[in-house]
């Protein structure tokens, strides 16, 4: 009997030199669909290891980028603005290839991928799914009364640059839900820890510059939006309802009782929606 020949497989994705030199880590798992994941402010492709595992078994390929400076990627020494990330976003899909990934972020992952498609456009995107979006734009200004103040974000940032081991310590139990265990908070405060914090700050002060108000109306790929009524970095009335209701068709899903990081403390329920949602 004839014996088929082998399916011939994608090579998994290497490091990625972005356009203005600095190498991007890349953790690309299985085959499929490809699904490209975008972290947290301040945390590294390793927080998307129980969503890759989930979807990598359901026939979906994982690709998880670290942002410039963040996990494995080059700490570079420019770059650390909104429309370079967007840039080393394009250039992760360029590698990618093909007219039908889908993007997954979580928090400042998401202004990412919003500013992507405003960037970029939506050529090779067929859906994305935001995590408790930091985002349209976190700035209280005159006609955008749902931001803090400025004042309040540089007092922020002035606690990083003195201690930021010991914010992270101060301020993490809102971040989890009282079951979460500690090992996994120690989990994950570890890789906040591991950020150095002149790029935790720079990245902040990034997604601070940047208004994504005006994008959210031109994205038109299905979206879905998934947010906890318990978040406290990015309260739900002023970042996912908002954002759901500025992408046309968007669909939003309220947690009860979710916090900012529900990938880890209601995993099934977002591994279970993230699957029906690229899936259908």
């Amino acid at each position: 009997a004839a014996v088929a020949a082998p399916r011939a497989h994608a090579p998994p994705l290497g490091p990625v030199r972005s356009r203005d030199g600095p190498s991007l880590f890349i953790r690309d798992w299985c085959e499929g669909r490809p699904v490209v994941f975008l972290a947290s402010w301040a945390l590294a492709s390793t927080m998307w290891a129980y969503q890759v595992a989930h979807l990598s078994d359901q026939g979906l390929r994982c690709v998880a980028l670290d942002r410039r400076g963040h996990g494995r990627s080059d700490v570079a020494r420019t770059g650390f603005d909104m429309d370079t990330f967007a840039d080393d976003l394009a250039t992760v899909v360029d590698r990618v290839g093909g007219r039908d990934v889908a993007l997954v972020g979580h928090s400042m992952g998401c202004a990412e991928i919003i500013h992507y498609l405003d960037r970029h456009g939506a050529g090779r995107i067929g859906k994305i799914a935001l995590l408790a979006p930091a985002a349209p734009y976190l700035v209280q200004t005159a006609d955008n009364p749902y931001g803090a103040p400025r004042a309040y974000h540089d007092a922020r940032i002035a606690e990083w640059a003195q201690d930021f081991p010991k914010w992270i310590e101060a301020n993490k139990a809102p971040f989890f839900a009282p079951d979460t265990s500690p090992a996994m908070m120690d989990w994950l405060c570890d890789e906040l820890r591991a950020t150095p914090a002149p790029v935790a700050i720079a990245t902040f002060r990034a997604l601070l510059q940047r208004d994504l108000r005006p994008a959210l109306g031109r994205i038109d790929r299905p979206t879905l939006v998934i947010q906890g009524d318990m978040d406290a970095s990015a309260p739900l009335e002023i970042t996912g309802r908002r954002v759901a209701a500025g992408i046309r068709g968007a669909t939003l899903k309220v947690y009860p009782g979710a916090p900012h990081g529900l990938f880890v403390t209601h995993m099934e329920q977002v591994n279970c929606d993230l699957e029906a949602f690229l899936k259908a």
